[in-house]
């Protein structure tokens, strides 16, 4: 419109040799010495001149068409679900892509693909802009089309003060997903207030005790004691008096001791948003973690778990504060043998009259460090520790450790049908000796004064 202005302003002058330049240079809003310079150029070459010289030319920063396509087909058939500041990185470290995170939302918003993690205000925007194109549009095919785009996203979680130290908080929580494709698993979490750096991760089939001590055990070999737990009020931290507890069933006192015997501190909420550090860490490993488990080809949770490790330390590389900047809290990490004894699980068990302790469907002896079997009482009472490599003991009166082994359904041979061989000696158990928290009175008075109820511990 302002190049046929010009011409149709110039035209007129040049038509009228006695024409005001004075009112075109008003009018087209430049100097006479410009309405002079556009006459000459109109005698010169005629209309053609007032077209822009760079009509029908593209800039020389815009996107190649065949670029274009190639980002919209990758996204459609290999990186989907990813969203696009996600992409980018995967575009520029996996196929050579080098371009911009609001470049490419444009290439795919221009195709009705919305990301995941899509704004609200971008979101009702491209709402509304699709539902236009949805009322023009020439098919119901392609009006169905348009409407699939419309993804709902949740509302983020509002912020909290970070805290002042590495280590003073550790938020934990699992995130139940479909981490890959069928299969729905729990990704227990830790993640530190102070820097944002992930500091445990572990993938279970349901949210666990093993889960969470799997996280705590990565906590305490790679930085050490924490000062808090911050969790959500699940059975697994919190207690609450029944009529008969089960210590089996109410394994908020196997977690809760464990941190007891560390000195860490357990605090829970009923409240996402106090935790939202933990959640918004939820939302973008749901976002970003399906990809990269796809892409890598991993189908089973033991591959998964593997995958963890190098992929955190990636993980906390990109969206960590530098932990060199902040003071760390964190106590010197115990031993393994000492992790191992006390993230274990307790469970009461009773002495039957074959003078073996029924756990987990299977009748265990009892042996003592020279490997011999120790017999006591029908009835007496013991407590079963399960440490957390798996290695079995009992604890009798508070006195003795014995390690458990497993009775056999069968001998393996026949002493008068099998050829003799040569008595062995009973193998060394190895006992743990009773400098630990496994005394069934202690942790019995553990039990008995946790309080009723907790107060919620909610965001100001």
């Amino acid at each position: 419109m302002d190049e046929q202005k010009k011409y149709e302003v110039i035209k007129a002058l040049a038509d009228h040799p006695n024409g005001n330049k004075d009112r075109a240079a008003l009018t087209l809003g430049c100097t006479k010495r410009h309405i002079n310079r556009m006459l000459a150029g109109y005698r010169r070459e005629g209309k053609a001149f007032f077209v822009h010289g760079n009509r029908g030319r593209k800039p020389a920063t815009t996107i190649p068409e065949e670029t274009r396509n190639t980002v919209v087909d990758l996204y459609r058939n290999k990186y989907y679900q990813a969203n696009f500041r996600h992409y980018t990185e995967l575009l520029e470290e996996r196929e050579n892509i080098r371009i911009s995170p609001s470049s490419v939302a444009k290439i795919l918003e221009a195709e009705s693909i919305l990301s995941p993690r899509v704004t609200k205000a971008r979101k009702k925007r491209i709402k509304k802009e699709l539902l236009i194109k949805k009322e023009n549009a020439s098919s119901k095919k392609e009006a169905d089309a348009i409407q699939a785009n419309l993804v709902a996203v949740e509302d983020a979680h509002s912020r909290r003060p970070r805290c002042a130290y590495f280590g003073e908080m550790q938020q934990m929580d699992a995130s139940p997903y479909e981490w890959v494709p069928g299969q729905t698993w729990h990704l227990h979490l830790a993640i530190d207030d102070a820097t944002g750096t992930v500091t445990g991760a572990w993938f279970d089939t349901q949210e666990t005790l093993s889960g969470y001590y799997h996280v705590f055990h990565q906590i305490l070999t790679n930085y050490g004691i924490p000062y808090q737990f911050f969790t959500d009020r699940r059975t697994i931290f919190t207690y609450k008096q029944k009529n008969s507890p089960s210590l089996d069933e109410d394994t908020y006192t196997q977690f809760a001791y464990a941190c007891k015997q560390l000195g860490v501190l357990l605090e829970s909420s009923s409240v996402p948003q106090a935790k939202g550090r933990v959640e918004r860490l939820n939302q973008t490993l749901q976002s970003r973690l399906p990809v990269e488990l796809r892409l890598a080809g991993i189908t089973t949770i033991e591959g998964a778990n593997e995958f963890l490790h190098s992929y955190i330390k990636k993980f906390n590389a990109k969206f960590s504060l530098p932990i060199h900047h902040t003071k760390s809290v964190f106590v010197e990490q115990p031993s393994d043998e000492t992790i191992n004894l006390i993230l274990a699980v307790l469970n009461e068990r009773t002495v039957d009259c074959g003078h073996c302790i029924r756990f987990q469907n299977q009748h265990y002896r009892m042996l003592d460090n020279r490997g011999l079997q120790v017999h006591y009482r029908n009835g007496t009472k013991t407590m079963v520790i399960q440490a957390f490599d798996g290695s079995l003991y009992c604890c009798v009166n508070d006195k003795e450790i014995y390690a458990l082994e497993k009775v056999p359904e069968r001998y393996p041979s026949s002493k008068n049908l099998d050829a003799e061989q040569p008595a062995q000696k009973p193998k060394k158990k190895y006992i743990p000796p009773m400098n630990h928290p496994w005394r069934r009175s202690a942790f019995r008075k553990f039990v008995q004064n946790q309080p009723h109820h907790f107060e919620d511990h909610t965001v100001a």
